[in-house]
């Protein structure tokens, strides 16, 4: 506890007295009009006695540990039109759910060896989708500005590429986004959360970001003031740690590793976070940006160990050699469209990436390295999204 208790303090206290800087004056903290926390970790069946949350030091709810969204694997965002409004599987979709999850943990065990291995299930759940609302499990169409707001996709698409503002944030090492360090993706998924008196923080194994979330009933930062990762201020609802996130700027998006449309300004992002088993964090999230989503829609998934208990160094870093080399390129495919076009030769540009993404894989719409999918192997080192880094294992 002393351990953990001071890591966390080392880095509130230098920030404590800029956030009360930036503060606008103190208001009361009042409870969120976000829907009721979903607990989908018990699959629409409560346990027989409900999980009495363990407290700290001081007295709050207990939600320290290294937990990861790798047992989420294979759960789609959206649910198929198949299940209907149906939330969670049958018993036979169960089970059969059961059998793919152990199948595919035993061939990541046997083929976790040597540098690229990937992460993978290794305990099924029983929902049909991360999206508990609306009931159908789907998420609401974009607005018809939300299109304008497209993310650049240099390392996964054929350019043109002007410059660094042409790839995403995340292809930059600079951040995934709240939702997108969240989400389930093919490794790096921990997030270690500490605690101290009237603060928590989360800290995100990809892209290492870290929030610094005070629940001492402060307000939001002033409006001027934008960041990626928005203004969080917390509150505790009983066990639950409810989260309010405003403040955005509109680089990041909301989908897995912060792909999709970009979000506007304006988002707000809703989190309740609570223990509901001794190795279950329940995760839920409402997103609220009327200039993106014709309406709100909350996704609910559970958190569970990370395999190892720590997370792990992130070596991504931004202005990393992928960037150069893709600029580099676009810059030496100017310079012979010139040249042939001096002898008379008229030629369709050829794009840098020449059709393949990063891993190799088809440019384009889902192509790329990095966006979900597969599974296998265990965790060991894997390229990193923009290319040239690797993550160390």
């Amino acid at each position: 506890m002393t351990k953990r208790l001071l890591s966390s303090l080392g880095t509130v206290a230098a920030l404590a007295g800029m956030w009360a800087l930036m503060s606008t004056p103190a208001s009361t903290q009042t409870k969120s009009s976000a829907p009721p926390l979903v607990i989908t970790a018990y699959g629409g069946k409560a346990p027989a006695t409900p999980y009495k949350s363990p407290k700290t030091p001081w007295g709050e709810p207990d939600l320290v540990g290294v937990w990861s969204s790798d047992d989420d694997a294979g759960l789609p965002m959206s649910r198929p039109q198949t299940f209907g409004d149906r939330l969670y599987q049958t018993d036979e979709e169960y089970a059969a759910r059961q059998r793919q999850i152990a199948q595919r943990a035993k061939q990541g065990d046997e083929s976790a060896v040597g540098p690229f291995r990937f992460d993978y299930a290794r305990r099924a759940f029983a929902q049909t989708s991360l999206i508990v609302d609306p009931p159908d499990g789907r998420q609401p169409a974009y607005t018809p500005e939300a299109f304008a707001r497209a993310m650049p996709r240099g390392t996964y698409g054929n350019g043109p590429l002007d410059w660094t503002t042409d790839f995403s944030t995340y292809e930059r090492c600079i951040t995934r986004g709240i939702l997108g360090s969240t989400l389930n993706v093919i490794y790096g998924n921990g997030e270690e959360i500490a605690q101290s008196p009237g603060y928590v923080t989360i800290t995100y194994e990809m892209i290492h970001d870290t929030r610094i979330i005070p629940t001492d009933g402060r307000p939001h930062v002033g409006s001027k003031i934008r960041q990626l990762l928005g203004n969080s201020v917390g509150h505790w609802e009983g066990d639950e740690l409810v989260v309010e996130t405003t403040n955005f700027t509109s680089e990041t998006a909301i989908g897995v590793n912060g792909n999709g449309n970009r979000h506007s300004p304006d988002l707000k992002l809703i989190e309740r976070i609570k223990r509901v088993a001794k190795d279950i964090v329940q995760y839920q999230v409402t997103i609220d940006d009327p200039k993106t989503y014709e309406r709100p829609w909350t996704m609910s998934f559970p958190l569970t160990p990370l395999d190892g208990n720590r997370i792990l160094p992130y070596t991504c870093h931004e202005g990393n050699m992928a960037l150069t080399q893709s600029l580099g390129g676009e810059r030496a495919e100017d310079r012979a469209l010139a040249e042939d076009l001096k002898k008379g030769v008229v030629r369709p540009r050829r794009p840098v990436q020449d059709g393949l993404g990063v891993g190799g894989q088809p440019a384009g719409p889902g192509g790329g390295f990095g966006l979900g999918g597969g599974r296998g192997g265990g965790r060991g080192a894997a390229p990193a999204a923009a290319g040239a880094d690797t993550q160390e294992r």
